[in-house]
């Protein structure tokens, strides 16, 4: 089946079989291979993307129902040679270690600042409860999370 949509401000298609995950697409037929694989069942949160401004499991979903979508991957993150405030915060502070999870959790914290631009440090943890890291104790994730809104109201306030 032909699946349209847009990726990262593109309009990309693909045709692929109808049991084929929005993850298989971006990943295999799209050459966007940031979103990771982890567990495959939804419960890490690796193949977290932004689609119609909401977080989901791309594991999950199948690339027939996103047709159409507007969907924002980790490599739609940054600008040019210009990253990301949360990718520069994430460095400055270490927030990860091995880095597997570090697309999911990015989009998920990209996808709260969206939508709350101010969270406490209980809605940026409940906000990435999705994503699991087994390198890190999430302290210094969460803080660089809750450093880039600060940073975001001390723009608005200016």
């Amino acid at each position: 089946m032909l699946i349209e949509l847009r990726v990262n401000g593109e309009l990309r298609s693909a045709d692929v079989p109808p049991e084929t995950t929005l993850l298989k697409m971006l990943r295999e037929h799209l050459d966007l291979p940031g979103t990771k694989l982890g567990c495959d069942v939804g419960d890490c949160g690796t193949c977290t993307v932004i689609v119609d401004g909401v977080s989901v499991n791309s594991c999950l979903l199948l690339a027939g129902r996103a047709k159409g979508s507007e969907v924002t991957t980790i490599e739609g993150l940054a600008n040019s040679n210009t990253l990301h405030p949360l990718q520069q915060k994430f460095e400055e502070y270490g927030a990860l270690q091995c880095g597997f999870c570090g697309p999911g959790m990015l989009m998920s914290a990209k996808n709260l600042l969206d939508n709350n631009p101010t969270p406490t440090v209980y809605e940026v943890r409940d906000a990435l409860a999705g994503n699991l890291c087994r390198c890190t104790g999430y302290t210094k994730i969460i803080e660089a999370v809750v450093d880039v809104s600060r940073d975001m109201k001390a723009e608005s306030d200016a």
